[in-house]
């Protein structure tokens, strides 16, 4: 595949994921002093009626409703308060109302029973900018032209045809990683930093065929950094969610921000468009290369997609598809080097399995490797990718839950971190064993709803099948091609699984590894 050539630099940016920041000083003076009159107007308009049953929940505090309760680990805070108010619980966060669903039988009403009335996406303030929320296929609402989008991702990427025709595509990918870890080996490498890497070029392949990132080169990561900063902002607390009158003046700036992550990223896609154009008058209406940017295109010239479409849906997809495969190969690598014994079962279950040295890893292995799938499961169960998926919106009067009225444009949380471990579905919840799955007919493909990390519905995430071959690619290839150890002076206790909550959940300290080839 070749390089990317002719793109402007675009200047570094630095991301991490912060924690709940809500200050405590003159901001909320103000900020109390500012709602007084509002907050009066929206307790009488939101009061329910006596005879409607809402769902039980903390009581929480004036203004801020449950908001400190929650902190900054919210999949922690909303499960340990499920516990005590139940599996369909309604609190405050601010003026917010939210219903948090944490149990798979309250999953499954929510997702597919009552799928249509809960369909609608409560979108954060953040992505308001340039009109993206309205066209976005994440963030946009169930019309038309969104099922147009979904539609022509289905058919152009994540179909098993088209998924069968890029195989050799995450072949390649597969070992440009295995090269730069080999490059690397007998030394610390950060696991997380070369999986985000591989991903983003496999994906910047599948779309204009080329890479946008060298994994052996620190000058070219300013696209990473890019698309690594957009998905940390969305995932940051904002005040303007939580407090609706705040919108106009966006305290924090997190509007401010996605809007210039946002226009650098557009601006980005208007130059490949453009190349793609001039050095082919005609690619406007023909597939050039067979990539998904072809496919665009054509779609464009026939007046069935504009360009401010095509910008928003490749910006959804850089930064889905780069964070949530990328994460959970790095949480496996994570809990198995964390786990030894359960690292050999793989390794040996893999060196059965292709016997050949130096044979490579194919996809069409993974069927053959059951511990492996196994290993992935349970990762998937214990760090789901976005541990309390997208937020719903019930966008009509009279929805119910369990037996529970939701209000009108309340945010619907599910919490599948939390089903994850539901102590009356998992045995040793907080275990990894992956093998719980062993001989058991679960799947996370959105029809066990014990297992959900990716949705269900038709809000599930539309790329689960390219991000189940590429992590169990990816992860197969890292564990077939060499032994693992972590650096001098750690041990397997020592791997630290705490979590940084944000769009994702990323692992806290990245994950550093050392490798060493296997003859």
């Amino acid at each position: 595949m070749g390089k990317r050539r002719g793109v402007g630099q675009i200047p570094s940016q630095r991301s991490e994921l912060m924690g709940m920041e809500l200050p405590l000083s003159l901001l909320w003076i103000s900020l109390t002093l500012v709602l007084l009159y509002f907050l009066t107007k929206a307790a009488k308009k939101n009061s329910p009626s006596c005879n409607v049953r809402l769902p039980p929940g903390p009581a929480g505090l004036p203004v801020l409703g449950s908001l400190l309760e929650v902190g900054d680990q919210p999949h922690r805070s909303l499960a340990r308060l499920a516990k005590t108010h139940g599996p369909v619980m309604a609190l405050k966060l601010g003026l917010t109302t939210t219903v948090v669903v944490s149990s798979p039988a309250a999953a499954r009403e929510a997702l597919q029973k009552k799928d249509q009335p809960l369909s609608a996406r409560w979108v954060p303030d953040a992505v308001r900018v340039f009109g993206h929320e309205q066209v976005s296929m994440i963030f946009g609402p169930a019309s038309p032209s969104w099922k147009h989008l979904r539609a022509i991702c289905s058919t152009h990427l994540f179909s098993v045809r088209s998924l069968d025709a890029t195989r050799e595509l995450r072949q390649q990918k597969a070992r440009d990683l295995v090269a730069y870890v080999r490059e690397h080996a007998g030394r610390p490498i950060d696991v997380g930093r070369a999986l985000f890497g591989t991903v983003l070029n496999l994906i910047s392949n599948t779309m204009f065929s080329f890479d946008m990132v060298d994994l052996h080169s620190e000058s070219t990561q300013e696209f990473r950094d890019l698309v690594s900063a957009l998905t940390s902002e969305v995932g940051k607390p904002n005040l303007s969610d939580f407090f609706p009158v705040l919108r106009i003046i966006d305290p924090q700036g997190r509007r401010r921000q996605i809007e210039v992550h946002l226009k650098k990223l557009f601006r980005v896609f208007d130059e490949i468009i453009d190349q793609r154009l001039s050095s082919n008058p005609t690619a406007a209406a023909a597939e050039r290369g067979g990539d998904f940017l072809g496919a665009l295109l054509q779609l464009h010239s026939q007046s069935k997609l504009d360009r401010k479409a095509i910008r928003s849906l490749l910006a959804d997809l850089f930064a889905a598809g780069t964070d949530t495969s990328s994460i959970a190969t790095e949480w496996a690598m994570a809990e198995l080097l964390k786990n030894p014994s359960k690292l050999a079962r793989v390794r040996k279950e893999l060196e059965e399995a292709i016997r050949l040295p130096g044979q490579e890893v194919e996809e069409s292995d993974i069927a053959r490797l059951p511990y492996l799938q196994a290993v992935v499961k349970e990762v998937l169960r214990l760090h789901p990718p976005a541990p309390l998926l997208l937020p719903h919106r019930a966008a009509e009067a009279g929805v119910e839950l369990g037996g529970y009225a939701v209000p009108e444009e309340a945010q619907v949380l599910v919490n599948v971190w939390a089903m994850g471990r539901d102590e009356e579905v998992w045995a040793e919840p907080e275990a990894f064993a992956p093998e719980r799955f062993l001989g058991r007919e679960v799947d996370f493909r959105g029809r066990d709803f014990e297992l959900i990390p990716f949705g269900s519905g038709r809000r599930a995430c539309p790329g689960l099948p390219l991000a189940a071959r590429t992590v169990h690619l990816l992860l197969a290839s890292l564990l077939r091609s060499f032994e693992w150890r972590l650096p001098e002076g750690m041990a397997a206790a020592d791997v630290d699984l705490s979590e940084m909550f944000g769009a994702t959940l990323a692992m806290a300290r990245p994950l550093r590894a050392v490798a060493v080839p296997v003859v």
